[in-house]
């Protein structure tokens, strides 16, 4: 990933969890390196409506002792595991800014089995809960009056077909909004052991087209013209436990 994006001249926020930048360091060095902003992704991946107030604490804590020292620089930046940040998370938005967190990306303006706040704003804002804000930018979503459909990476980039995907960011481009696009590591990787123990939907989800996702990612990175890492300014606000 990291070859791709420098071959590409594409700089990028890149969460890390403290679990690998501890045994990686080089990871982290390297991508400090060639330019990309290091974030945290916490230290173990656990979902923050997991947590309590004080394991939550911890996590942060152990994640951000590591990165800011490979980094070199204070971690300002945070990514929920499966975005996780959610209307029963709330709670969260005033542990992040304790631990120094001034821009999340951990809300995605849809329906969702697992994550998601419905009715948030589609472009940079700022979320507001318990006394505390923080600038809040979400994955690209392709909105109407009818759904709201993911289209800004992961599984749906891998899922959906290439013509999609590139006339939903061209719809979300033309519309003025900033495209917010992520993928995993793991998702270019499809020589991967298969987890058998998932359901038949788990394993459609992760491991679908996971042999043409590195193409894919070149295609986009052809087509579309990829920004200096210089966030939108927020617009308005959003009070999640509201």
């Amino acid at each position: 990933m990291l070859d791709l994006l420098e071959r590409k001249s594409i700089k990028s926020f890149c969460y890390f969890l403290g679990w690998v930048a501890e045994r990686y360091p080089d990871l982290v060095r390297r991508a400090v390196s060639q330019g990309h902003v290091i974030g945290s992704h916490t230290y173990w991946h656990r979902m923050i409506y997991q947590h309590t107030p004080t394991s939550l604490h911890l996590d942060l804590g152990m994640a951000n002792g590591i990165l800011s020292q490979l980094a070199n620089y204070p971690i300002r930046h945070f990514r929920a595991p499966t975005f996780s940040i959610t209307k029963k998370s709330a709670w969260a938005v005033a542990i992040l800014k304790q631990h120094g967190f001034e821009h999340d990306s951990s809300v995605v303006p849809i329906r969702h089995d697992r994550y998601g706040v419905p009715d948030s704003p589609l472009d940079s804002y700022y979320l507001k809960s318990g006394g505390q804000e923080i600038a809040e930018h979400p994955v690209s979503v392709l909105s109407s009056t009818l759904y709201r459909l993911p289209i800004g990476g992961g599984g749906y980039f891998r899922i959906f077909p290439w013509w999609f995907t590139r006339w939903a960011l061209r719809k979300i481009e033309k519309s003025g909004r900033t495209i917010h696009f992520y993928i995993h590591p793991w998702e270019i990787d499809p020589e991967q052991p298969i987890a058998h123990q998932l359901s038949r939907f788990s394993r459609f989800r992760h491991y679908r087209n996971l042999h043409r996702c590195y193409e894919r990612l070149e295609k986009l990175f052809d087509t579309f013209s990829f920004g200096n890492l210089d966030l939108p300014t927020p617009k308005g606000s959003y009070l999640l436990d509201g």
